[in-house]
């Protein structure tokens, strides 16, 4: 029995007419509704292979053919790049087609991980998606399902472009700064030892940029209220470089000397006071010159030690 009944398209042809259809959008000339139209059933159709329906499940063989289609044809490509001209209903089956594509596995591979590697100029159209308003949602919601996969975290977090996060998180609409503060959250707390790695790279740049610059008080308010951010200096205070450890007690300080802690972080700090005492009180002794350090860490011991657990 064949696949495809006459009604039915093949993933070929699918793709063919949707790159078509395409094509005649970019170039914004007549016949946009028809194509239009067209984007739209071709991208059910292809939504369809890749999800199923109610009642069947999507074969395994066709799933594979269309993902080849898509990367043989450079129409993954053509999809994120002109998202913008596509309607509010095929902007959501493109992140969905994305979404499930990349989570598509051939035993331990993951072709389309793969894929993007190779093809990078993906990811950095997406971030750069933040900065359209009609597309910016979709696109983060794509750069987070990215970020689940190291390969690809690691290319955004190790490029001229990962600083682009510094802008979007401030951007004027509310909406589209949490969600690109989401992503660049995702991006520093998923992949520890990935992450682990970029910050002995470029801790004093990141952080003292990110954090302890007056002019980023939203992100630095946002980012210790969080308590995995809390936890992750924590960790980083016990790194084995003396670097690291000596920048995360600068970012720890900042968690413990706020006046306006959040309640997860106050549980957080008062569950480990008698360790963090202890381990502060110990910490990097040799840096007997720095009378500054020694008089921050002193400070520190103090307000952890006058915590009190909030009455009922």
């Amino acid at each position: 029995m064949p696949l495809f009944s006459k009604s039915h398209k093949n993933p070929a042809e699918i793709v063919k007419i949707l790159k078509e259809n395409m094509a005649i959008l970019e170039k914004q000339e007549k016949k946009t509704d028809k194509a239009s139209e067209e984007v739209s059933k071709s991208l059910q159709a292809m939504k369809e292979i890749l999800c199923g329906t109610t009642d069947k499940e999507p074969p395994t063989e066709v799933v594979a053919q269309l993902a080849q289609e898509l990367y043989n044809s450079g129409l993954l490509v053509t999809l994120i790049a002109n998202l913008q001209l596509i309607d509010f209903e095929g902007k959501k089956d493109v992140s969905q087609i994305f979404n499930n594509i990349l989570r598509r596995q051939i035993g331990t591979r993951s072709p389309t991980v793969e894929y993007i590697s190779a093809h990078p100029h993906i990811l950095f159209m997406l971030l750069k998606g933040y900065e359209s308003p009609n597309i910016a949602l979709r696109c983060g919601i794509m750069l987070r399902e990215c970020i689940r996969h190291e390969p690809l975290a690691k290319i955004i977090l190790f490029s001229e472009q990962f600083r682009d996060f510094f802008k979007y998180v401030e951007m004027s609409t509310f909406d589209i700064a949490s969600d690109a503060f989401a992503t660049f959250k995702d991006l520093l707390t998923r992949h520890k030892l990935l992450v682990a790695e970029f910050l002995e790279q470029n801790y004093d740049t990141l952080l003292g940029e990110l954090i302890l610059d007056r002019h980023n008080f939203a992100i630095m308010t946002k980012y210790i209220s969080k308590p995995e951010n809390l936890k992750l200096m924590m960790n980083l205070l016990r790194d084995k470089s003396p670097n690291i450890q000596f920048e995360a007690f600068h970012v720890f300080k900042v968690f413990v000397a706020s006046p306006n802690k959040t309640q997860p972080i106050v549980e957080i700090l008062l569950k480990n006071q008698p360790k963090l005492i202890e381990f502060l009180s110990n910490f990097q002794k040799e840096r007997t010159d720095d009378e500054q350090f020694t008089d921050e860490k002193n400070y520190l011991i103090k307000q952890i030690r006058d915590l009190k657990k909030p009455t009922a």
